[in-house]
């Protein structure tokens, strides 16, 4: 994949990730009626963006630590859960899983050693 590919995804899934996080705990299935504070877990998410659409390198390579507890959390709720939270989780693992490996592949090949790595002589 080149750079304008691994960017344009990790934009994507962000903000799918972002608005997945809140309809989920507002309205579509939220653990109490009337909406939930686990809303609030977009805000990390949120303080992602800038960056992301600047193409900041030390931002996609926080992104990458940022990812892993969505992952988990759709991992867990999706093994738990049932109808539609289970469908819901199943896609916060799917966009999780997407952002984590599009910012990991950005940030490695806009790194300082992207070029050809040089062998060992013996």
């Amino acid at each position: 994949m080149n750079l304008k590919t691994l960017h344009l995804t990790a934009m994507v899934s962000l903000i799918a990730l972002i608005l997945l996080c809140l309809a989920w705990e507002l309205w579509l299935a939220p653990v109490q009626a009337g909406g939930s504070w686990l809303a609030l877990k977009a805000i990390p998410l949120l303080f992602l963006c800038p960056g992301i659409l600047q193409r900041r390198r030390y931002t996609f390579q926080v992104a990458s630590l940022v990812a892993l507890p969505y992952l988990m959390e759709g991992v867990l709720r999706a093994l738990s859960d049932t109808g539609l939270s289970l469908r819901l989780a199943r896609v916060e693992t799917l966009l999780a899983l997407t952002l984590f490996v599009s910012v990991v592949f950005y940030a490695r090949k806009t790194g300082q050693g992207s070029g050809v790595r040089k062998q060992a002589s013996d």
